[in-house]
């Protein structure tokens, strides 16, 4: 038996036009390798609100208990798609752009890019740079599991599920070789800063065969998945509260200089640094990167 579902911590702010409540929690600790974190949210506000979504070496599923997320074209805000159940997003190179009616409700789960190999039993490059419906990646079981969670009577209870029904089909699931694993680990770990030329003569396999590999079981080549750790590198100061030089922090993250790394912050975010943490200083539920 799993142990009990850690302890939730709900952060709320609410004012005269809206507010938004948090439920955090991690999960079951024999399941760190597979799920970084589950998020509960409610928010409401005045008018419809876009965020930008940002990449992280992660595969999100999320939960939409409604009114669904509108799922837009970042170059013009068109509608693309909107999935009633919910959806699931694979490793991105670049941002994806949500639009809220004025209310949303649902549950994220961040996996680790392999754990999703294992619970969604997909090669994550069919998810690469897509989001697609509950339903199209669990069949039957999404919506089931929608359901499930709602009729739930809270948060803890709705992790303990998650906590279940994940270790469940992880153990059903095919493994990953302990290799892509390890080289996984690796460039989380080290945030990226390995080469993917000396990542595959540490691991003694050509450089073809370690990018088709990752290409199976991660979704991206190595290279970029060693991009966005960077980047997520970069998100998780941010998220700490640091005001940053920016020339040191792109420094300090592996980064060449900063040319370098305002390139690359713009492929992710769409914005300048200083225009991306103005916007973020705006947004304080900090359920987005914007």
């Amino acid at each position: 038996m799993l142990a009990p579902s850690p302890r939730v911590q709900v952060v709320r702010q609410d004012s005269p036009n809206g507010g938004w409540m948090l439920a955090l929690g991690q999960p079951d600790p024999r399941l760190s390798g597979y799920v970084r974190d589950y998020c509960g949210y409610f928010e409401k506000t005045p008018h419809p609100l876009r965020r930008r979504e940002l990449s992280a070496p992660q595969v999100v599923l999320i939960i939409d208990f409604g009114p669904p997320l509108h799922l837009l074209d970042s170059r013009d805000g068109s509608l693309v798609a909107r999935h009633t159940a919910g959806f699931v997003a694979g490793l991105h190179d670049t941002y994806s752009l949500t639009e809220t009616p004025g209310t949303m409700s649902g549950l994220q789960v961040n996996f680790t890019p392999l754990g999703g190999r294992l619970f969604f039993g997909l090669p994550m490059d069919e998810l690469a740079h897509r989001v697609v419906g509950l339903e199209d990646v669990m069949g039957s079981d999404g919506p089931l599991l929608r359901e499930q969670l709602l009729g739930l009577p809270g948060w803890e209870a709705r992790f303990d599920l998650l906590d279940r029904l994940i270790a469940t089909r992880i153990q059903a699931a095919r493994s990953v070789p302990e290799w892509v694993d390890w080289a996984v680990r690796r460039l989380v770990e080290t945030g990226g800063r390995v080469e993917a030329g000396t990542l595959a003569e540490e691991l003694g396999y050509s450089h073809k065969h370690v990018i088709a590999r990752f290409r199976e079981h991660v979704g991206v080549p190595p290279k970029l998945f060693s991009r966005i750790c960077r980047f997520d590198g970069v998100i998780r100061q941010l998220k700490a509260g640091a005001r940053p030089d920016w020339g040191s922090l792109a420094l300090s993250l592996g980064y060449y200089d900063q040319a370098h790394f305002i390139r690359e912050f713009r492929q992710f975010t769409g914005s300048s640094p200083g225009e991306f943490l103005r916007q973020r200083m705006a947004d304080p539920s900090g359920m987005s990167g914007v």
